[in-house]
């Protein structure tokens, strides 16, 4: 399968790093094909300025100041982001991602008086999520997902009507011991040598 790994923490050599290197090589080591779109180290833009937000709906000039990412997409079969989730949700970096690449004509197909909104990166059969959260798991789930929800939920209705998805997620992480961590990482690389 061809894998996009979307990797957004900014402090390299991080558990983060850690749990990157994890899912890459296991992907690797599984024959997959893969490209690593890493957003702090290219110094991705999240913002959408006026321009482009003006051409937002105007298909190939809302393409163009994304276009490689757009290539990325479009050639993969699996998106599995990595990322800390801050304040319940990806941080600004990834939200920015999602709100700039995702264009309307390439991402999904806009609504009309007749139809709803139509997928429109049906190549895209698998979205993984692998992410380091603060909080507990009963305040995640009180506080209701966002980030997943946006990602597993809101991302996957553009994709492929069969797509899977899965998530992984090492909560409380700035109090569980090394052992915990290291667990968490033996699961990533268990639940990404799994993909088919």
């Amino acid at each position: 399968m061809r894998l996009l790994i979307v990797y957004c923490h900014p402090v390299e050599g991080s558990f983060g790093s850690a749990v990157r290197d994890a899912v890459l090589e296991t992907a690797r080591a599984g024959g997959h094909e893969v490209r690593l779109t890493d957003l702090y180290a290219e110094d991705f833009d999240p913002v959408m300025r006026r321009e482009e937000r003006i051409g937002y709906h105007e298909p190939g000039r809302n393409e163009r100041p994304v276009a490689r990412h757009l290539e990325d997409v479009r050639w993969a079969e699996g998106l599995i982001f990595v990322h800390p989730t801050w304040w319940y949700g990806p941080p600004a970096m990834l939200k920015g991602w999602l709100d700039r690449v995702f264009v309307p004509h390439v991402a999904f197909k806009m609504p009309t008086r007749t139809r709803g909104i139509r997928p429109g990166l049906t190549n895209i059969r698998l979205i993984g999520q692998v992410s380091t959260l603060g909080s507990s798991w009963w305040l995640w789930r009180f506080m209701g997902q966002p980030g997943r929800r946006i990602i597993l939920r809101g991302l996957r209705s553009c994709c492929a009507p069969t797509c899977r998805t899965f998530w992984l997620g090492l909560h409380a992480m700035d109090t569980v011991p090394e052992g915990r961590r290291l667990a968490f990482l033996a699961r990533v690389r268990r639940r990404i040598a799994r993909i088919r």
